[in-house]
């Protein structure tokens, strides 16, 4: 074959293009890694020319951090000295949430470790959501020695976990002073709504209820802080810098430890109210209800076992009976009444009314009774208020008509507020014929004039109420606003502070002859030979005055006999008795109410002079009264515009059923 017919094969490597594309791509490589290395140098530049200050502080706060410092908590005191609230050394165990790894396998370590409810694991979770990931949150607190060492003894398989000291409060107390002093409980999500939080910053509870909620801003004091060097593990190594806080104020209060606890006696086994003020000042001395409950239970959080026992309990020991308590208030009404009369010139004293043992309106059969059958005969006002004549107040109640004797009542403070220093107070019930067209849509009838005229049907007061009403007629018109508060006391200056006294404006009548009147009528009751109440006098060390009332908590039908015996102890008649003492220069006035007590002069009556007695006769109680800075007149409380309809209204006698004419 010649060389002419051979094909030319292509050549299997081009090394003339390989050293050009190689080429390129060093030269690519090269000018990458430049710029690259051009980057790092001016990020280098950045991090340490331009920004070196900023970099170096945080440098430093890796190693410094600033702590908040909890303020202690002011003390609480009654005003002879008695310790009510205080603060004791107490250990907790919190975590931060940021330095623990795994905080699921880390609770359900420690749940075996230290015995762990479900509602202390609850509470935490609910903390860890509304709280910020580098601040400690209380795991549980109050831990005893063994749970400390056991802790301890395995602090370091638990990172992120620490216990702290602090103060934790405590109710020496106990039941005594609870619907007083209220508790403390942990912060919660609605307390971050209203609270300083930079305040609270290293705060884990805050007041609750009673005192310890109406003064939380005097008794709480300044946050502090220090600043400290910490190691890469987030111990503390050693204070920097430290400002101390504030510590909260104490306060003193114008409850009297001893005659708080004759009071709690008093009562015995009884569920009821009693109420103490000093007419002349508005300051509360003793403040009962029972039955009472452990605030000291609510401090760390209180199982849902036994705030379920509390909550469903029938004795209701979380319900303020004194404060919140609505009650007919009764015949305790019946001195008002008369007053009443004799302000609108419907009744003069002497004038007699006709008891035959019940009384009808004009032109109608039914038949209101008296509590006494056969009729108490010729009464006049200083009788019927010795010896309670229903009949007297049914005929004075129709004279005055509902417009007047509401206005009257009110005067007192009778469905409305008083004002008292602590919250959650209720404002009873003083029904009109607006409030009836308004809440039940019907009209006022003639026979609901008589039976607001004896304090019955739809009518309610609390045992508050009902002792600052005794306390205008004690002092002839003085409206003292009743209140809690002695003194103001800072631990560190010592300084104290006394509150101002408020008043409502007097109640001024035409004649100052007319509450001599009624006086001389609430002094027959226990001092008469024939008062309703007239054996609770004998023996005392002061000449006293007062009014019983029993309120009735379940209908009669007309004709029908009241039971005695044998009436299931939910349908037995509240007891109810109010007083003040001495009748010539008064000191005290005092509010009673037993629940389903029967007659108030059995039950009531006795309570009350168990407390006078007390009081005059010194044991234990110290009468110093502290000095307010000045006086100042308050507004009248508002009347509620609504109000439910109150089941005790089923005791009242059937009305007629035509409208009221005078209204």
């Amino acid at each position: 074959m010649s060389r002419r017919g051979l094909k030319r094969l292509p050549a299997l490597k081009d090394a003339n293009r390989e050293r050009r594309l190689f080429a390129n791509r060093v030269l690519v490589a090269g000018v990458g890694m430049v710029v690259l290395i051009g980057l790092v140098l001016a990020r280098l530049v950045f991090l340490q020319v331009v920004n070196h200050d900023h970099y170096t502080t945080l440098s430093h706060e890796n190693r410094l951090k600033i702590l908040p410092l909890p303020p202690p908590r002011g003390l609480i005191y009654s005003r002879d000295g008695t310790l009510l609230a205080e603060n004791r050394p107490s250990f907790a165990l919190t975590a931060v949430p940021e330095n623990v790894p795994d905080m699921e396998a880390a609770l359900h370590e420690l749940r075996g470790m230290l015995n762990l409810s479900d509602d202390e694991l609850e509470q935490f979770r609910k903390q860890l959501r509304y709280s910020r990931r580098f601040e400690g949150v209380t795991l549980k607190g109050d831990l005893t020695p063994e749970e400390l060492a056991t802790f301890a003894i395995n602090r370091f398989r638990l990172p992120g976990f620490a216990v702290e000291a602090g103060l934790a409060r405590h109710y020496p107390q106990g039941e005594a002073f609870a619907h007083v002093v209220g508790y403390v409980g942990r912060i919660s999500e609605t307390d971050l709504q209203t609270i300083d939080q930079s305040n609270y910053a290293a705060t884990t509870h805050t007041g609750k209820m009673g005192v310890e909620k109406s003064r939380e801003q005097v008794l709480h004091g300044r946050v502090g802080y220090q600043k400290v060097e910490v190691n890469a593990q987030g111990r503390i190594l050693r204070v920097v810098e430290r400002t101390p806080p504030t510590p909260g104020s104490d306060i003193y209060l114008t409850l009297d430890a001893g005659l708080q606890a004759e009071a709690i006696a008093a009562l015995g086994n009884y569920r009821g109210a009693v109420v103490v003020t000093d007419p002349n000042t508005g300051e509360i001395l003793a403040f009962v209800s029972k039955p009472s409950y452990d605030p000291n239970a609510f401090v760390n959080g209180i199982s849902r076992a036994l705030y379920r026992d509390l909550s469903t309990s029938p004795d209701r020991p979380l319900f303020n009976r004194a404060l919140q308590g609505q009650y007919p208030p009764g015949s305790t009404v019946k001195p008002l009444v008369a007053l009443a009369g004799l302000q609108y010139n419907v009744r003069s004293a002497d004038k007699t009314t006709w008891c035959p043992g019940w009384y009808s309106l004009p032109n109608d059969s039914h038949q209101y009774r008296d509590w006494l059958k056969t009729g108490h005969g010729p009464t006049n006002m200083k009788f019927s208020i010795a010896h309670s004549c229903d009949v007297y107040y049914y005929t004075l109640a129709h004279e005055l008509g509902i417009r007047r004797l509401h206005e009257m009542l009110a005067r007192f403070g009778l469905g409305s507020i008083t004002g008292v220093d602590i919250p959650g107070e209720a404002a009873g019930l003083l029904p009109s014929p607006e409030w009836k067209k308004r809440a039940r849509k019907q009209p006022w009838y003639p026979g609901e004039t008589l039976i607001v005229g004896i304090g019955q049907g739809y009518m309610l007061s609390t045992p508050l109420q009902l002792a600052y009403a005794t306390g205008i007629v004690a002092t002839r018109g003085e409206a003292l606003i009743p209140h809690f508060l002695g003194q103001i006391e800072n631990p560190v200056t010592e300084e104290t502070i006394s509150p101002d006294i408020y008043r409502r404006p007097r109640v001024e009548l035409a004649n100052p002859r007319y509450w001599d009147e009624v006086i001389a009528g609430m002094d027959e009751v226990v001092n008469g030979a024939t008062g309703t109440a007239h054996k609770t006098s004998l023996g005392a060390p002061v000449r006293f005055a007062g009014k019983t009332g029993t309120a009735q908590v379940y209908g009669i039908a007309q004709g029908e006999k009241a039971k005695t015996t044998g009436v299931p102890e939910h349908l037995q008649d509240h007891a109810l008795f109010i007083a003040f003492a001495p009748v010539d220069a008064p000191q005290i006035a005092i509010s009673v109410v037993v629940e389903h007590g029967g007659g108030g002069s059995k039950t009531a009556a006795p309570i009350a002079r168990r407390l006078i007695d007390h009081y005059f006769k010194g044991a234990a109680v110290s009468t110093a009264s502290f000095a307010p800075h000045a006086e100042h007149e308050a507004p009248p409380a508002p009347v509620p515009a609504d109000s439910p309809a109150p089941a005790a209204a089923e005791s009242a006698p059937t009305p007629t059923e035509e409208p009221d004419p005078h209204d």
